[in-house]
């Protein structure tokens, strides 16, 4: 038996009392929380003794929203975060064509562009593509939408008769049906779906990377929040080989992925080798700053009334909840509009039974008071992308007006309403940088400085509950995860400086030293 004392450090343990001295250990397992000297009464021989050297101990990291997979592929992609203008877009494809000589034909991807900040305010189209004698494409950072030149468009089949598929646009060139690359929500992830992958052992070895970036911010539990035929082969496969070095929870998306489920079943709801089929995911709505989100009001600038759009009609989302329900399965709804939130309560509402799925909200970025209050109701969580908040927070300003973005990621109301809430990163989108989300839902400011909703604020340790004990309660996780409890999981993350005691505006400089899984280290900083 392999036993541990983790003492001489600040231990926030998330439960009643909120602080211990010592913890004991035991084949990965917490067996005691308490004083020093109780703990250390019960030492044995081989115990090892885990001096914290004055650090903060507390129950590590849990994701509840991201998309492990698409950011082990964003590792092998142009990195395009940052660029400022479309000439910066071109001097990093440029780049790296020039290293890695792609074969004629093959496809060259980027990822990680956001209109919103480059210079020209608007999306590269396939003219800028058009001078690489490959196909290419790039990604907007939301992943809701992206660009392919002339052979990108030739060669996934999109011309002038090709239409709009439901929930999604093509773009097309002025006056005319020709498109011009730009591809919105479902035209974009319908049709790059069909680009092909590389082998398989280069997607695994891009996967360990990205399990050691979750790893190296503190987290222990990480999601693939839409997984497809390519990303469960990925993640079995990873699974069979026993390479997941945390765990993962995979959401099959519906209607198109349901027989991931009924196929494996052995993995609905239980990790075998660190993964498992949490349930289903769905798409509501696009994205806020890509004024793709479906609102009841119109965008603000909107002259002609345009308020984004639906994926679904009200009876496909119907279904899709009768569907869970009879599986048994937990239901993951992307709503970042207040109609794509009253679409989802309003389905859940209608086809609700006796079974607590725990449906969950993804993003909720725009949900109001009234919705939340229904939400309470019908015991529905709700996931807010709160960083939001600081990295579009300008943008939301211009396209929703001061009272409706300042509103976004209303976490106080959702506290209000007994609403259940969780904190993500929609990683890829940015990174699983918890330390950054405290910040920001603690702080609502955005990169110009503006205030988003002060009474959407919310103390340090409100903000922690979101990203431990409430994550853990959205995956039934929560008598295993999220505290620092007899009979829960040693998994933990060591910080330098205790969140709870820090100036507010310093939660984002806060460093994770060590990641702790099962009791044994995982990562551990230089």
């Amino acid at each position: 038996m392999d036993t541990a004392i983790y003492y001489n450090g600040t231990i926030l343990t998330m439960e009643e009392p909120l602080y211990a001295e010592a913890v004991l250990v035991e084949d990965g397992v917490i067996r005691q929380v308490g004083s020093r000297e109780a703990l250390f009464a019960q030492k044995r021989a081989d115990t090892r003794l885990v001096d914290l050297q004055g650090a903060v101990l507390l129950p590590a990291f849990i994701d509840p929203h991201s998309h492990i997979t698409a950011l082990a592929q964003t590792l092998g992609l142009v990195n395009l975060s940052g660029c400022k203008n479309f000439g910066e877009i071109t001097e990093r494809l440029d780049a790296f064509i020039a290293r890695t000589k792609p074969d004629k034909g093959q496809w060259v991807s980027a990822f990680g562009y956001d209109h919103n900040d480059l210079e020209e305010k608007c999306h590269p189209d396939r003219a800028l593509l058009d001078r690489y004698p490959f196909p290419v494409v790039v990604t907007h950072a939301s992943g809701h939408m992206g660009v392919v030149n002339r052979m990108g468009l030739q060669a996934l089949g999109i011309t002038a008769s090709t239409p709009n598929p439901e929930g999604g646009v093509i773009g097309r060139c002025t006056g005319t049906q020709e498109p011009n690359g730009y591809l919105e929500e479902t035209a974009f992830t319908g049709f790059t779906a069909r680009i092909p992958q590389p082998p398989l052992e280069q997607q695994m070895r891009q996967m360990e990377q990205a399990q050691d970036i979750y790893l190296q911010n503190g987290i222990t539990t990480a999601q693939d929040g839409f997984t497809k035929e390519a990303e469960w082969t990925l993640l079995h496969g990873l699974a069979g080989q026993k390479r997941l070095k945390l765990d993962v929870v995979a959401y099959p998306n519906l209607p198109d992925n349901r027989k991931i489920a009924l196929e494996h079943p052995q993995y609905c709801k239980q990790y075998h080798n660190r993964l498992k089929i949490g349930g289903y995911k769905v798409f509501l709505d696009g994205s806020p700053q890509g004024r793709t989100a479906w609102m009841s009001q119109p965008y603000a600038d909107a002259s002609d009334g345009y308020r984004g759009y639906a994926v679904h009609t009200d009876e496909e989302v119907r279904s899709y909840m009768r569907q869970a329900l009879q599986d048994h399965m937990q239901i993951l709804a992307h709503c970042n509009g207040d109609a794509a939130a009253q679409q989802m309560i309003d389905a859940y509402a209608a086809e609700k039974t006796g079974e607590d799925i725990r449906p969950v909200m993804i993003h909720a970025q725009l949900v109001r008071p009234d919705q939340l209050a229904r939400m309470g109701e019908l015991g529905m969580i709700a996931s807010f992308f709160v960083a939001h908040t600081y990295y579009w927070g300008d943008v939301h300003l211009k396209n929703f007006g001061e009272a409706r973005a300042t509103a976004i990621s209303p976490v106080r109301a959702a506290i209000g309403n007994g609403v259940v809430y969780t904190f993500h990163q929609d990683t890829p989108v940015i990174l699983p940088n918890m330390l950054e989300t405290l910040w920001c839902a603690v702080n609502r400011i955005s990169k110009g400085g503006y205030v988003m909703g002060e009474a959407q604020r919310v103390s340090p340790l409100e903000a922690l509950k979101g990203v431990t004990l409430y994550a853990a309660y959205q995956y039934f996780e929560e008598n295993e995860k999220g505290s620092i409890r007899p009979g829960k999981r040693a998994d933990f993350v060591l910080l330098d400086r205790d969140p709870l005691q820090v100036d507010p505006m310093e939660l984002r400089d806060l460093r994770v030293l060590a990641t702790i899984r099962g009791g044994t280290v995982v990562y551990e900083g230089k």
